[in-house]
Parts: C-alpha cells; sequence; structure tokens
C-alpha cells in the first residue's frame, strides 16, 4: 500500500506529455510506465521503514522509555512488562524470538517479491481507466475544465481529500474482510500472528495485497481524476518530505500499530486518529474488542459506523 500512496511523488518524476487532453496524474504517470516500473523495483521499501521514519520511531520509544520508567510494552501474552534495560523494552527476546515472528518475516518477503507485478497491473490497467473516466464525466456534465488557479491551500485540500478517501476505501474494505467468510478466509492470515512485530503488518495472505492496493488506487485515481478537472492538471498534493500525508501520517506511528510497545494519544486526539494501542485491540481475541477500530489512520468512519475503541492504558490485548 505504501507504493500507491507514494503516486504523487513517481508523477512527478514523469515525462512531459500532450496537455491538448485533459489528463489525471494517474494517466500521466503511465506515460513513462518503463520508468515508473523500474522505481517500484528500486524503491520496494516500507514508507515506515525509510531512514526518517526509523529515527522518529527510535526518537519515540527512547521517550515512551523514559517517560514511562520502562513500563509500556507488552509481553507475547499481552500483558505488561516492566523492562529493565532499553535493548529488552525495545527488542524483548520472548517477542522476537517467538516463531510468529519468524513466520512474519517469510511473509514479508513473499509480500515484497509479489508487490512490484500486482501493483503495475493496477496503475496500468485501472488506475488511468477511473481517473479518465472520472474527468470525462464531469466534462460531460459541466462542460470544459475551470481551470482553477493552483494554490498551496487547494494542494492541502487535495491532500486531505486523498487521506479521507484512502482511508473510507481501507475501512470499508477491512469491515468486509472481518463480515464476509470469504474474505476473512483472506484476512485471518493476518490475525494468525501471535505476537506484534512491525513485519506483521506485511503478514498477508498473497491475495489480500491486491485487495488494499486497489482501495488506495481507487482513492487516487477518483480523487486525482476531480482535482484534474478543475485544475486543469496543475494542481498536485501537499507533501512532507516529499512523501503523501497518507504515508507520513501512517508512517509516523505505523511501526507500532503492529509492536509490542502501546503507543496512546490523548483522548481527545483518539477521536480522530487512531492510536497504535487502538490498534492493539483490534487484533485482540477478547469479546469486547473483536471488529473494532478498523479504519487505518483516522477514527473518523470509525465513529461514524460505531466501531470505535480506545483501549485504557496498558490495557490487556490477547
Amino acid at each position: 500500500m505504501n507504493d500507491i500512496n507514494d503516486t504523487n511523488k513517481l508523477v512527478e518524476s514523469s515525462l512531459e506529455f500532450d496537455r491538448s487532453v485533459l489528463m489525471g496524474p494517474f494517466t500521466e504517470m503511465m506515460q513513462s510506465v518503463g520508468s515508473v516500473f523500474w522505481q517500484l523495483l528500486s524503491n520496494n521499501v516500507p514508507g515506515s521503514f525509510h531512514w526518517s521514519m526509523l529515527l522518529v520511531t527510535l526518537a519515540l520509544v527512547i521517550r515512551l522509555y523514559w517517560k514511562r520508567e520502562g513500563r509500556g510494552a507488552k509481553t507475547a501474552e499481552g500483558r505488561e512488562r516492566q523492562s529493565h534495560t532499553f535493548l529488552e523494552f525495545l527488542f524483548p527476546a520472548d517477542i522476537y524470538r517467538h516463531v510468529s515472528a519468524r513466520v512474519d518475516l517469510w511473509l514479508w518477503c513473499l509480500e515484497r517479491a509479489l508487490r512490484p507485478i500486482w501493483i503495475v497491473s493496477l496503475l496500468l490497467v485501472f488506475g488511468p481507466n477511473v481517473e479518465t473516466a472520472v474527468i470525462n464525466g464531469l466534462e460531460w456534465i459541466w462542460g470544459a475544465t475551470p481551470a482553477l488557479e493552483a494554490n498551496y491551500f487547494w494542494m492541502l485540500f487535495y491532500s486531505l481529500t486523498i487521506l479521507l478517501l484512502c482511508d473510507l476505501f481501507f475501512y470499508a474494505i477491512h469491515y468486509t474482510m472481518h463480515k464476509s467468510a470469504f474474505f476473512w478466509a483472506i484476512h485471518k492470515v493476518h490475525h494468525s500472528a501471535e505476537v506484534l512485530t512491525p513485519l506483521t503488518r506485511y503478514r498477508e495472505h498473497f491475495l489480500a495485497g491486491p485487495i488494499w492496493a486497489s482501495g488506495a488506487m481507487l482513492a487516487y485515481s477518483i480523487s486525482g481524476g476531480i482535482f484534474a478537472y478543475f485544475f486543469n492538471g496543475s494542481l498536485v498534493a501537499a507533501t512532507i518530505f516529499n512523501l503523501a500525508f497518507f504515508s507520513v501520517l501512517f508512517g509516523l506511528t505505523g511501526d507500532f500499530r503492529h509492536s509490542h510497545i502501546s503507543l496512546h494519544f490523548p483522548l481527545w486526539l483518539s477521536h480522530w486518529l487512531q492510536s497504535p494501542a487502538m490498534h492493539h485491540t483490534h487484533h485482540s481475541y477478547l469479546p469486547q474488542h473483536l471488529g473494532t477500530n478498523l479504519a487505518a489512520v483516522t477514527s473518523i468512519w470509525d465513529r461514524l459506523f460505531g466501531t470505535i475503541y480506545i483501549p485504557g492504558k496498558d490495557e490487556f490485548t490477547p
């Protein structure tokens, strides 16, 4: 999903194209398919494993260890742990020597090998078609593009639209995976993890990757088509350190979502953004935790559809 989230970066590096026909960012990107493909291969590294994100993660871990005086991490059983050293807090043996952690590693290798194939397939076949259909539909309804002037406010608004749409499609897919027997057969591979590590995020059935990416592709292509129409293709999403907003917000705490370290947000913030601790409850098998916190970044959709659950500090999450 991280490669899909970096679509805007790929678009900006695309070759120049003929603007006599209005195109959106997905279609523009396809003008340089070869370079995109090789970028996907060479940059096939999870966004949360980017050096900048790892530094942020390490800083947060140090801060949490110091503030909680060695508490805040959990055992393999999901109970609070008192760590006596920072190394024990960061890399506890019962977590990283667990057979489940080794399975995470092998499934991550499989996911990395397959990812470029289905991502390029989605970009080539579906993304541009959806985006072009959106543009054509808007031109049929309202006529030629109004060619609004792009500025940083609209760049931010475009980024927010992508973020909310990505999160909505993620929520819808995730909800379906938990409610449908067919899709649960695919998603239960992810929930079979007995301990949580950052690589658990990629512990997926080989069919799950294209499903998740389809949601992100729809979010990017629909929003891309809408904003391409209104701004005559001149608007790009705002970025932080050349990374899309969705990637940054997800990446900042992404390593904690599947981790033995429990990172909570203030209560007011948890009503708007998903804390890693909220995702820990999603992986719990306790009745009150089942089917909760289904979005990826925000808490908006879970609040709207009644699936939000904000855990207490160090709440038991087996």
